[in-house]
């Protein structure tokens, strides 16, 4: 690892001050993928600017049939908050099921979608529930944030705030794990509000995206009685866990197990 200057600021001004006063910054969430590619000398920002100590982007809040997430709050956080378990208890399972219990208690939601790894796990929920992204100067929409691999819509001095979401009538992620990581190979989420459903994939493609094919279906008949196939091959990874016809089968499988309740 090579040589940075660590700062905890206390706030977000004073964060954006050190971010726009360092010659290549970072800002460190859980630091879960930032710290290990600076082990490997992957990257090597000359500041690291630790958000921790921002204690309002570590909440987790009900607004009528809105939940709103700080940025910085945990995977084990999430999975744990009774609110959610109460009201979404399958946004619970999958924070339950990220990595293992180091990565959950440094993990945090926030993080993990501003990397926009393509195979991580909150994507998809995101990208299904009816979402918005909040930073410290704008609101952005669930479709716009995700534009590529470890690619997000966030300029380079943006902080992520917080998550929003509208609860939704039916959720639930499954998704096929790498014995190893934990990672997706393939995740499926679904949602549903009213007659509207959309059905969101991670670990398949390059970036997280939604089947729109399974999604219509879903809308006019919320049944196990989808097409299948539907994402062509093409379109999918191929790589030393999954071909691309694989990948396109558990599309399927997961989108099964994810339309079984509890």
């Amino acid at each position: 690892m090579y040589d940075f200057n660590y700062h905890s600021p206390n706030n977000i001004n004073e964060a954006l001050d050190i971010f726009s006063s360092s010659e290549d910054p970072k800002f460190l969430a859980g630091g879960m993928t930032l710290v290990a590619s600076m082990k490997q000398r992957l990257i090597s920002p000359t500041d690291l600017i630790d958000l921790k100590l921002l204690n309002e982007l570590n909440t987790i809040s009900l607004d009528g049939n809105r939940i709103i997430l700080g940025a910085l709050c945990t995977h084990d956080q999430i999975s744990k908050n009774k609110e959610i378990k109460s009201k979404i208890n399958g946004f619970s399972n999958l924070a339950s099921g990220i990595g293992d219990p180091a990565v959950r208690i440094m993990g945090t939601i926030g993080g993990s979608l501003a990397n926009s790894d393509p195979a991580a796990d909150w994507p998809s929920a995101i990208l299904a529930l009816r979402s918005n992204l909040k930073t410290n100067n704008r609101t952005i929409n669930n479709d716009d944030f995700f534009t590529g691999m470890f690619e997000t819509s966030l300029e380079d001095n943006e902080i992520l705030t917080s998550i929003e979401y509208e609860i939704p009538e039916y959720f639930k992620y499954v998704k096929f794990p790498n014995p190893a990581s934990r990672y997706a190979v393939v995740g499926v989420s679904i949602a549903k509000y009213d007659n509207e459903v959309r059905v969101a994939v991670t670990g398949a493609s390059h970036t997280p995206f939604i089947a729109k094919e399974i999604s219509e279906s879903l809308s006019k008949d919320f049944s196990t009685n989808f097409p299948l196939k539907t994402i062509p091959k093409s379109e999918l990874n191929e790589d030393i866990h999954a071909s691309s016809e694989y990948r396109q089968n558990l599309i399927d499988v997961c989108t099964k197990h994810a339309l079984m309740p509890n």
